[in-house]
């Protein structure tokens, strides 16, 4: 609404006087400004606030009036009465200077535009010298406590029980009434008025007295503290003519200020509150509206000291009012009671320091033209403190304010828009995105970037249209937020975000000849304007366009019959409401922009003033009576008119109560409108409107609402509730309900579809310039800034509708929103608003809402997760009451851990480690730690261990019966640990009983907690044990990096009893399958030899022989994809459509003339070549060569340009296709070396088999030799290779030729007869560990060079603890793609693991 900004301006007086101002008083349009001090009047002018002439009484003529007290403006500014100390009345004409006609004048540089301006141009930019000529006094001959100026009589209240009506002009005794208080009858209401005077008025006085036009009366403070409104009952003021009515049980009223457009008068009590009162139409009571006062919840410190009520200043456009107590201080409430700025709290009574310094203390203070300056009188002793006493100071508070104070129309109300007296502020974001927006939604609103950030963008009024136009009246931007539109004193202009520019009339002829007075709106891209010609002496609305030059060619005329009041647009319809209670409905048509009048409606009957009209709005919104959900089109028409008549929201709506026309049969051209029905009223004090013409199916009832905002009572929504089944609309009639609910700040702007609301709100910024006792006045107060606001309100319409079993509407609203993205939020809002409000009450409810809402809540997916937020958010002392509604959490934990949920699981073991006995909670934990383990979700399973030892070490202890000291902490939870580095050194030593532990540790600590680590290592050998069953070696590894798991000390326990290996070929596959590895193929190309057949073949060719296993395992696990790294994934596939069933079918099938010779000659060819192509030179050609990617499958055996022979390709393309992604190679590698170190010899054997590293066979074989090995281990060897070679010949050809390369080693294991080795001569890990050192791991356990790229940590021996980083990413989901789940793997990054 009103919002404070920067510092506070200080105006000197440039005369030197020892005297003070003490009283200002403005001019009817607040251009001028008088101010008195004892015996001196001064008239300052407002832009450029400047001295203009001030009048000096003669010490004689001090002596017989005494000093000046109050003064008062005739209302056409031409003469000011003064009021004395002695009951005098002295009269001044106000003159014009004469020749020299300005006293300040602009000074423009050469060749400017504005030089050569109008006749009467001038006037508007300069200060006028004025002079001041005293009248004839009027003596009255009692103290004068109030003036009062009427049209043409001035009214001045004496302490003698008088009230004097002079003339301004004719003071002869003529001139002049006189009526004593004591024969205004006064009563209760008017009714009961008719027994004569019924108040004792004997010796009492008016104190003060304020005239309100709107209301025809005065409004009155009496000297004995009681309240009344003092009506004249006929036209003249005279005695018997006057009639009273007093408020009840008031007796300290002060002062007292009127509001004319809401009819509200505002009484300052001695109490420091403000009571507002109205008058009851129908009794003529005054009756109280609200109360503006402090609250101790607010403001604490200052509650009930403030003193009484000083002044109370309502700004000129009615809509907020200044408050001022004796005690110093400011404060700024809307027009019913919503507080806006305080100076007596936070940084405007502290400095930075914290020492608090004293409010400032106010004599007089009024508001500028417009409302954007407060000019403000210090007090004398405020005054006092500064050196240059002489020089007395104003200070002139600097406002920015709504559009929507002035100009309410729709647009401004979808947007935030604020202006200052010479700048706008916008919520707008960067035009370029908002157009990528538009074009694809044209209904879209440009959410994101309202609420993208908390700057406004600023937009400076052009300094040449304020120069003669200040000060600007109204302002107006279009629906998308991207051009501006102000009026000021003449004439208007416009600015665009696109071009940043703005655009003036060419000719100020055209600008000066015209005035705004109904203000601005935005129709698409024209201005619609309500103005004022001076040259025809007519009401016009006009339409400009935008893209067009400002100027009245362009222009669409259409002449009004009566002045316009205000304006508004709905679609392509402009109303208009006029000067004689009367609306207008026009069309604007798109093809010639023309506007043709459609409907006039007289509100004369129902409206007394039309100065009362706030808004007028033309609306979709209807009581739904006889509309069916079958007619959508009624969304986009015109159905109801919404008027703010002070503060009353009144709705007319179109009367289809005759027989209605079906819509098709009438033509468009004689389609007469429906009339509209009598008026009803919706609302109390509303302060703004906001409705919107968009429709949306999914969110219908946020888009057909109506809101309102209703000051202190915060806001209502009028809203539509819509029949569930929609193929039965008679079932329940479509009706809508009013919803009150409160938020925290102002609302400026509505956003339907994203339940939210805009505002603003004034911050300070503490400023320590000046420290010591010379401080100026304005380092008193800090620096103000307003700061974008935005406010959920969806939880408070939720729950409204919950308390009125209004079940399924609530429903149906929460599910269309659930897409928001803080829908979460706004779930936990709600329970937790109602928790907090139950469980703390002090009588028992009776009917509690609590288990509505959880019911409610269960609807959604995310009822778990909502209500353990809700719980960790709440005191503890609340979750006996939480839980009795929504269920035990034990039974709650059991549900995320079904659903998969586990980290809402962990939120949930916190809660129960607080309310359940250790035990429960280890086994819930143990529980969690176990799925956790299953899934892979480290780092829940690192936050478990933690958990499980503070767990243990906090046994003994029971749950505490309130919430520890470490409150914040323990409410911490998992979300707490998430993306820390977790250090494997702090030891969990200082766990202290009874709270859970945030200690990041991994190390065991010493003392009591061993059973807690053993219990922990219990589990986590029983998960390793359990992934070495199934043979997800993969997984083993991943466990082992990830929670520093000492794998090789384990495996060397468990050497001879799970690290067995029990089927070699199931082991096989199951590796091939789990890093992702292809098994081995025989290209075609060898069978029948390119080199004998003498020509050209592909070297590729699509037909891979391919073993029967792999195929059953792709059919098997549809998951098992191609492996990346295969030139083509073609290649592979093609293997599927003819399927071998065994060796022989498969090589008969390809070619009559083959014989198994062919098989010989492929084996020897690959012994010759083995040395020579490793896999890593495969590998470099795959990362280096664009070939490899490329169509190099047809290879002509002439080609000279090609180095490699038909040979080697074929090798190389035999080894692409049998190698596994690198990643995989350095795990499998890694792991090897684990098992080699833990003496699992038969795990090595596997892995050296998918390697297909015969050294690694060799060395096992060699190891197998040793005394020490079990003889079953010898024989399992033997037996695993036997099975594999036999599967190798039936399924699996690929492997043939490397079985036959380490044929030797094989024949050697077969022929040795092995020795029975005792098991306790067995000696475990050291000794391993030295022999296979030793023994020269070296090059086959390592990654080779060019093997171990991408690695960060090459592998040294000498330290077998440190793993490569890298090696093991986080496991995939079992539900992803292989293929997917390795870029994945490779994108997660590296993880640096250390064993302890």
């Amino acid at each position: 609404m009103y919002f404070l900004t920067g510092w506070p301006r200080r105006l000197l007086c440039p005369l030197r006087s020892e005297e003070e101002p003490f009283y200002i008083q403005p001019s009817s349009q607040r251009f001028y400004f008088a101010l008195l001090s004892e015996t001196q009047l001064s008239v300052w002018f407002s832009r450029p606030s400047v001295l203009i002439v001030s009048y000096i009484e003669s010490a004689k003529a001090a002596a017989q009036f005494g000093f000046y007290q109050k003064a008062e403006w005739k209302p056409d500014d031409s003469m000011i009465a003064v009021a004395t100390a002695k009951g005098y009345i002295l009269l001044f004409d106000v003159l014009g200077g004469g020749d020299d006609k300005y006293l300040y004048e602009p000074v423009y540089p050469k060749g400017s535009p504005r030089v050569k301006v109008t006749p009467g141009f001038k006037e508007e930019q300069c200060a006028p010298a004025l002079s001041l000529e005293m009248k004839k006094p009027v003596d009255l001959e009692a103290p004068i406590t109030s003036l009062q100026s009427l049209q043409e009589d001035l009214l001045v209240c004496t302490a003698d029980g008088y009230l004097h009506v002079l003339h301004w002009d004719g003071l002869g005794s003529n001139g002049r009434k006189a009526i004593c208080l004591t024969t205004i009858p006064f009563s209760l209401d008017l009714q009961s008025a008719r027994g004569g005077p019924s108040l004792d008025l004997e010796g009492v006085h008016i104190r003060c007295m304020e005239y309100c036009v709107t209301l025809d009366g005065f409004a009155v403070v009496l000297s004995d503290g009681r309240l009344g409104f003092i009506t004249p009952l006929s036209n003249t003021i005279t005695a018997d003519q006057l009639q009273g009515v007093w408020a009840a049980d008031v007796t300290d009223g002060t002062c007292v200020a009127v509001n004319n457009k809401y009819r509200l008068m505002a009484f300052g009590c001695a109490s420091g509150s403000v009571l507002v009162y109205m008058i009851d139409t129908t009794t003529g009571s005054m009756q109280l509206s609200h109360k503006l006062e402090l609250t101790p919840k607010h403001y604490p410190d200052i509650y009930n000291k403030t003193g009484p009520v000083k002044l109370i200043c309502w700004s000129p456009d009615c809509s907020v009012v200044m408050v001022t107590w004796e005690c110093g201080g400011l404060s700024l409430w809307s027009v019913f009671g919503a507080h806006l700025i305080c100076t007596l709290g936070e940084d405007f009574i502290h400095r930075s320091d914290g020492t608090k310094k004293d409010p400032l203390k106010i004599s007089s203070m009024s508001w500028g033209a417009e409302g954007y300056h407060l000019w403000v009188l210090p007090h004398k002793q405020e005054r006092r403190r500064q050196e240059d006493a002489l020089q007395a100071g104003i200070l002139q508070f600097h406002f920015i304010k709504s559009a929507l104070t002035v100009n309410p129309c729709t647009s401004n109300q979808e947007q935030v828009l604020l202006h200052g007296e010479d700048r706008l502020y916008l919520t707008c974001g960067d035009p370029t995105q908002i157009h990528s927006n538009s074009d694809t939604h044209p209904h879209t609103h440009l959410h994101p970037t309202l609420l993208g950030h908390k700057h406004w963008h600023v937009v400076q009024i052009h300094s040449t249209y304020l120069e003669s136009n200040w000060p600007i009246r109204f302002a107006a931007i279009d629906t998308a937020g991207q051009c501006m539109a102000v009026a000021g004193r003449r004439g208007f202009a416009h600015y665009s975000l696109f071009t940043r520019k703005w655009k003036l009339f060419g000719n100020i002829t055209q600008e000066q000849n015209m005035t705004v007075t109904g203000g601005l709106a935005w129709w698409n891209d024209f201005v619609v304007v309500a103005c004022y010609n001076f040259i025809d002496q007519q009401e016009q609305l006009r339409l400009y366009q935008r893209s067009s030059n400002l100027d009245n060619a362009f222009a669409s005329v259409t002449k009004l019959h009566s002045d316009t009041l205000l304006l508004n647009v709905f679609r392509d319809m402009v109303i208009l409401f006029r000067a004689d209670c009367s609306i207008c409905l026009y069309s604007i048509e798109r093809k010639n922009d023309s506007v043709e009048l459609l409907q006039e409606v007289s509100m004369s009957r129902y409206i007394p003033h039309p100065a009362l009209v706030v808004s007028v709005t033309l609306t979709s919104v209807r009581t739904e009576t006889g509309i069916t959900l079958k007619a959508p089109q009624q969304a986009c028409m015109a159905e109801s008119i919404m008027l703010n008549l002070a503060g009353q929201l009144i709705m007319l709506q179109r009367d289809r109560s005759g027989p209605q026309v079906r819509e098709k049969d009438t033509a468009a051209v004689n389609k007469k409108l429906l009339p509209f029905c009598p008026p009803v009223v919706l609302a109390q004090c509303v302060e703004n409107v906001w409705t919107t013409c968009r429709s949306n199916k999914k969110k219908r009832h946020l888009l057909e609402a109506l809101w309102l905002s209703c000051g202190e009572a915060g806001m209502k929504v009028w809203l539509p509730l819509f029949p569930r089944d929609h193929r039965k609309p008679h079932s329940f009639l479509s009706r809508r309900i009013m919803l009150p609910f409160h938020i925290n700040i102002y609302p400026l702007a509505v956003l339907f579809e994203d339940a939210l609301v805009l505002g603003a709100t004034n911050e300070t910024v503490l400023y320590d310039g000046m420290q010591g006792s010379s401080e100026p006045l304005e380092a008193l107060f800090p620096y103000c800034t307003v700061e974008r606001t935005s406010q959920i309100y969806l939880h408070h319409i939720l729950r409204q509708l919950l308390v009125r079993n209004l079940g399924e509407q609530a429903l149906m609203l929460a599910q269309s929103c659930a897409s928001l993205p803080y829908f979460p939020h706004v779930m936990e809002l709600m329970v937790h608003v109602v928790l907090e409000e139950e469980a703390t009450s002090r009588e028992p409810i009776p009917d509690p809402l609590l288990p509505t809402v959880a019911k409610f809540i269960t609807e959604f997916p995310l009822f778990l997760q909502t209500i353990v937020h809700c719980a960790r958010k709440t005191e503890y002392a609340l979750w006996n009451y939480l839980f009795a509604a929504v269920g035990n959490p034990k039974d709650l934990f059991e549900e995320c851990l079904m659903a998969q949920d586990l980290d809402t699981a962990a939120s949930y073991l916190i809660i129960l480690q607080n309310m359940e006995v250790p035990a429960v909670s280890r086994q819930h934990a143990t529980l969690l730690f176990n799925t956790a383990l299953e899934q892979g979700k480290w780092d829940l399973c690192r936050h478990m261990i933690r958990f499980l030892k503070a767990i243990g070490s906090g046994e003994m202890e029971t749950p505490p019966p309130t919430p520890t000291t470490q409150e914040p902490s323990s409410t911490g939870g998992f979300e707490f640990f998430r993306n820390r580095s977790i250090s494997l050194s702090q030891s969990a030593d200082s766990v202290t009983a009874g709270k859970f532990n945030l200690q990041k540790t991994f190390s065991m600590p010493s003392g009591s907690s061993c059973a807690e680590n053993m219990y922990i290592d219990m589990m986590l050998w029983r998960h390793a044990r359990h992934l070495l069953e199934q043979v997800r070696l993969r997984d083993l590894g991943c466990f082992s990096a990830q929670l520093g798991f000492e794998l090789i000390g384990w495996l060397c326990r468990e050497r001879n009893r799970v690290a067995r290996v029990d089927d070699f070929v199931l082991a096989l596959k199951k590796l091939h399958k789990d890093f992702l590895w292809p098994f081995p193929v025989i290209p075609v190309g060898n069978l029948s030899s390119p080199l004998k057949n003498g020509r050209c073949r592909t070297v590729l060719s699509p037909r891979l022989l391919k073993s029967q296993s792999a195929d059953s395992l792709l059919n098997n696990d549809m998951d098992t994809a191609p492996p990346p790294t295969a030139p083509d994934n073609h290649t592979w596939m093609d293997g599927l459509e003819q399927r071998p069933k065994d060796m022989d079918t498969a090589s008969s099938a390809h070619s009559n003339q083959h014989s198994p010779q062919t098989h010989e000659a492929f084996l020897s060819l690959l012994t010759n070549k083995v040395e020579e192509y490793s896999i890593g030179s495969a590998t470099d050609l795959t990362e280096t060569s664009s070939v490899v990617d490329g169509d190099w499958t047809m290879v002509d055996e002439n080609s000279s340009t090609l180095s490699l022979s038909q040979a080697e390709l074929e090798h190389i393309s035999m080894e692409l296709a049998n190698k596994g992604p690198h990643k995989s190679q350095v795990q499998l590698r890694y792991l090897l070396h684990v098992f080699m170190e833990a003496g699992c010899l038969e795990w090595c054997v596997v892995i050296g088999l998918i390697l297909r590293d015969a050294n690694v066979i060799k060395q096992v074989i060699s190891f197998l030799d040793n005394p020490e090995v079990p003889a079953e281990n010898v024989q399992s060897v033997r037996n695993g290779l036997l099975a594999v070679d036999a599967w190798a010949s039936t399924d699996c050809l690929g492997y043939k030729p490397f079985l036959s390369l380490i044929q030797p080693q094989l024949q050697r294991l077969m022929e040795s007869t092995s020795e029975q080795v005792q098991p306790e001569a067995f000696q475990p890990a050291t000794q391993c560990s030295k022999l296979s050192g030793s023994e020269g791991l070296g090059g086959a356990a390592v990654p080779r060079a060019e093997d171990s790229r991408g690695v960060v940590t090459p592998l040294g021996l000498a330290l077998p603890s440190l793993e490569p980083a890298g090696v093991f990413p986080r496991p995939p989901s079992e539900d992803c793609p292989p293929e997917q789940t390795e870029e994945q793997g490779e994108e997660e990054g590296t993880y640096d693991c250390t064993l302890s």
